[in-house]
């Protein structure tokens, strides 16, 4: 069935249910639009609140920044970055698969409904004027018939007129005669133009119309179907992100799951640990033998008793290094020498001898040298954390002696890694300057003097450091076998100089500089298992790789790559056979694997 057949004399019914339609289109693409405003909210408050509560102001060093629930927090806020980006993917694809397709579909739409509503009234004006032009041969018929009964009654009548001339009658009888003629050819004007009509009106109401209003059917069909596709992706469009958000979901449950707390109780302890031993007992001072202490401004004299210690704070316990007893400047005892121990008073403690606030208190001072010099300085000044806090030194004396070796070994971590890429570039460097002796048109040796030069420099430099936080290192009571990285410093010839493991230079005879370039490498193809491969390389250009540690290779030559060029110019590749080797990137074409 079809709107042709069923719907020909419903041409204005037709007209307003496709308006309705269209209307129907437009109402549906506003409402997506306001839906992708609200994700698009959605996603930026969403941005803001993780935004808002990441805290990667704090420094990596800072103390939280290693607890496990610090890290799970962190990574449900970039989950949750990660699900303001979807629900903005959902907002970007409903814009561009709903909103501008519909719209751009809807306006082709229209301007074809036009055009079928067009040839429809342009068929119905044709029909309408030919009624017209059939109307008014039939007026001109009926009025020229009419003429013509008249003209032939007249004509009669004058016949029968004995008064009535027979030249009178002739001409009646002409007229009569006449008007039939005119009458007559009315009449077949009518009937062709009747003919005409009704050949029209079947061709408008079989033909024109059926097939117009077909087409506007199918107009109408193909924008519900389009507008179905519409719902369809409305939904689908926020399927296709779901894995997405649930990978960001499940991040956000393992965050959670990654949560340890014995692991964060752990680093607390590793991070605050001050390495100091806990107090003695408190000696028993017996006033009945006599006992008087001098007292002294320049030394710290022996507590009387843990009273005297608390001083106004007698009804809360005494905490040495936290901020739960704040000492007042007149709880404080002055500096004394301690009297040689008497007998009465029992053995001393093993750890802190007679006296174990001033062992403590030396301990501190020993740390916090260039802030605390004197405990006379405390007697000025209020004995609060915000006054106290000490100094950062070079060698990390102001923290307790654990904080102070694992801040040391850190340090000497960084300078060790530092070093050896400073020697790698050195070792590159050396590589690619004994290259460009042996292979003068690939590069002029001397260009790279300042750089071998400026990277000497530096490794001197990081090695005086080295030894400086070694030194410091084993002052605190740290592991003296730190590991010390072989290392080449260059000359402004290219010459090599070999270090020992303990920093001095070696009395061996000087090996051949190419030797020395590649003697580490070679040791590294020794030790260790083959590398798979990462991709392959095709060589340009032959290259006869007489240099010790590179390999040599025709033009056209398949090789392996081993080890992607890491900035000095330099490819390691291997053959079938296992031979490897570097080469020159720049005369290969090379394919990563993905």
């Amino acid at each position: 069935m079809d709107w042709g057949t069923e719907l020909w004399d419903q041409y204005d019914i037709i007209e307003k249910h496709t308006q309705s339609g269209l209307e129907l289109v437009e109402k549906y693409v506003k409402f997506v639009k306001e839906r992708t405003e609200i994700e698009q909210n959605y996603a930026k408050q969403l941005r803001n609140l993780s935004k808002k509560y990441n805290l990667k102001r704090i420094g990596k060093d800072e103390p939280e920044c290693r607890l496990s629930s610090y890290q799970s927090f962190l990574e449900i806020l970039n989950e949750m970055n990660d699900y303001a980006g979807q629900r903005e993917l959902i907002a970007e694809n409903m814009m561009m698969n709903i909103c501008i397709d519909l719209t751009k579909y809807l306006q082709e739409l229209k301007q074809e409904r036009k055009m079928y509503l067009m040839e429809a009234k342009k068929a119905q004006q044709s029909l309408e004027s030919t009624y017209k032009q059939l109307d008014s041969t039939k007026k001109r018929f009926e009025r020229e018939w009419r003429e013509a009964e008249r003209a032939a009654q007249y004509a009669e009548k004058t016949d029968q007129d004995i008064n009535a001339t027979k030249a009178d009658v002739e001409k009646a009888k002409q007229q009569a005669h006449m008007r039939a003629h005119v009458a007559e050819e009315c009449k077949n004007d009518y009937a062709a133009q009747l003919q005409k009509y009704n050949k029209e009106q079947n061709q408008f109401y079989f033909n024109d119309m059926p097939l117009i209003f077909n087409k506007v059917q199918d107009l109408d069909e193909r924008r519900v179907r389009k507008l179905a596709q519409g719902y369809i992706l409305f939904s689908d469009t926020e399927k296709h992100v779901m894995p997405i958000i649930g990978k960001c979901l499940e991040g956000m449950t393992k965050a959670g799951t990654n949560v340890n707390e014995r692991n964060d109780s752990m680093v607390v302890i590793e991070q605050n640990k001050s390495g100091f031993e806990r107090p003695g007992d408190v000696e028993f001072e017996d006033y009945s033998q006599g006992i008087n202490r001098a007292s002294s401004d320049s030394s710290l004299g022996t507590p009387k008793g843990p009273m005297e210690l608390l001083g106004k704070n007698r009804s809360k316990n005494f905490w040495l290094f936290s901020k739960k007893s704040k000492l007042s400047p007149s709880t404080l005892p002055p500096f004394s020498t301690p009297p040689a121990p008497s007998p009465a008073n029992g053995p001393p403690s093993p750890k802190f001898g007679r006296d174990p606030l001033s062992y403590c208190l030396k301990e501190i001072n020993k740390t916090v040298k260039p802030r605390i010099s004197s405990f006379r300085t405390l007697r000025r000044s209020k004995f609060t954390p915000e006054r106290i806090t000490p100094t950062v030194t070079e060698d990390f004396t102001h923290l307790p002696p654990e904080q102070r070796r694992k801040r040391l070994q850190q340090k000497l971590e960084e300078i060790c890694k530092e070093l050896q890429k400073e020697v790698d570039q050195s070792e590159a460097l050396g590589k690619m300057k004994d290259v460009y002796e042996k292979n003068p048109q690939m590069g002029d040796p001397a260009s790279l003097a300042s750089q071998i030069s400026q990277t000497s420099q530096s490794i001197e430099r990081l090695r005086g450091e080295l030894n400086k936080y070694e030194t410091w290192l084993a002052e605190a009571g740290g592991r003296g076998d730190t590991l010390r990285y072989k290392s080449h410093t260059f000359n402004n010839n290219g010459a090599h100089d070999v270090l020992s493991p303990d920093g001095a230079h070696s009395d061996e005879s000087t090996p051949d500089p190419s030797q020395a370039i590649y003697a580490e490498f070679d040791d590294d193809f020794e030790d260790e298992e083959l590398t798979a491969p990462i991709g392959k390389c095709t060589a340009m250009y032959s290259f006869p790789g007489a240099s010790e540690g590179t390999i040599s290779m025709q033009e056209g030559e398949v090789l392996a790559v081993v080890e992607e060029d890491k900035g000095d110019g330099w490819t390691r590749v291997r053959r079938n056979n296992g031979d490897e080797g570097y080469i020159p990137t720049s005369y290969v074409t090379i394919s990563i694997n993905k």
